[in-house]
């Protein structure tokens, strides 16, 4: 039984290694194997990493106005991962946002200059998410509190769901992580579906109101349906997933997510005009 849990805890900060900034004890120790297995608690740490940013949104606004509050939070955000998904967008833009061939795009995802294509996908991807969380804080500065962690959330659950439904559509002997590029198993996706499932009935439970409640089932459909629509786009471009484009989908699903909950608050406010 301890060694069970010692194992999973074990994962869990496997994960935080591979997602984040933030040094795990060196008692953890590593074996590749455990990249695999560990994809279970990514939306675990995206709970870590909205709560971060969260904490760095409510300290910033309490002495600035929302919008510096905001790109505060977001820098937090950055440091924090290092930019680790950004990065991943910008690669698959820059690879896929041309009519070139599976085995360039590839190519182009391994190189480190950053071209037009993924430099617009960052400028759009970042405003829209510093615009969104103003938006949000119109309603109450505790609303991007919610949204931040529910995003966060959701948003890696939704890589796990194409690392389990995709085959590897990269270079495996090149792969920046070769553990992840073999199928994910189901038992990872539950769990990690189950952290998604959790946070959502945590925050429906925090805020018992039928707006939450829609918001939520929209960021849902939402992320749903920028998952399928991003897993037909790396199937028919790509022939399955790649590091990068799991980067891309955490980031579009993000996007997704605020966009959903703002257009909610948006109606809420306008019918009650």
């Amino acid at each position: 039984m301890f060694q069970a849990i010692a194992h999973e805890l074990r994962l869990f900060f496997v994960a935080v290694q591979f997602l984040t900034r933030v040094p795990v004890p060196r008692w953890v120790g590593f074996e590749p194997a455990w990249l695999n297995d560990c994809v279970r608690y990514f939306p675990l740490v995206g709970v870590g990493i909205g709560a971060f940013a969260s904490v760095a949104w409510w300290l910033a606004f309490m002495l600035w106005p929302p919008t510096v509050a905001v790109i505060l939070s977001m820098a937090a955000t950055l440091w924090l991962t290092g930019g680790f998904h950004e990065d991943g967008l910008s690669d698959t833009v820059d690879a896929l946002g041309g009519a070139v061939s599976r085995e360039r795009a590839l190519l182009i995802m391994k190189d480190s200059r950053l071209g037009a294509y993924g430099a617009m996908a960052l400028v759009v991807m970042l405003g829209l998410k510093a615009s969104t969380l103003v938006g949000l804080a119109r309603y109450g500065p505790w609303l991007p509190v919610l949204a931040l962690l529910w995003a966060h959330t959701i948003s890696r659950a939704a890589a796990v769901v194409l690392m389990r439904t995709l085959p590897y559509g990269g270079d495996v002997a090149h792969a920046k992580a070769k553990p992840l590029a073999t199928t994910v198993s189901g038992t990872a996706l539950w769990v990690s579906l189950m952290w998604g499932l959790v946070v959502t009935l945590a925050i429906g439970a925090a805020v018992p109101s039928v707006v939450m409640a829609i918001a939520l089932l929209l960021g849902v459909l939402a992320c749903g349906f920028v998952t399928v629509v991003c897993g037909r786009w790396f199937w028919r471009r790509l022939g399955g997933y790649t590091g990068d484009t799991l980067g891309a989908t955490q980031q579009f699903t993000e996007v997704a997510a605020l966009l959903a909950w703002l257009a909610v608050f948006n109606q809420q406010a306008v019918l009650l005009r």
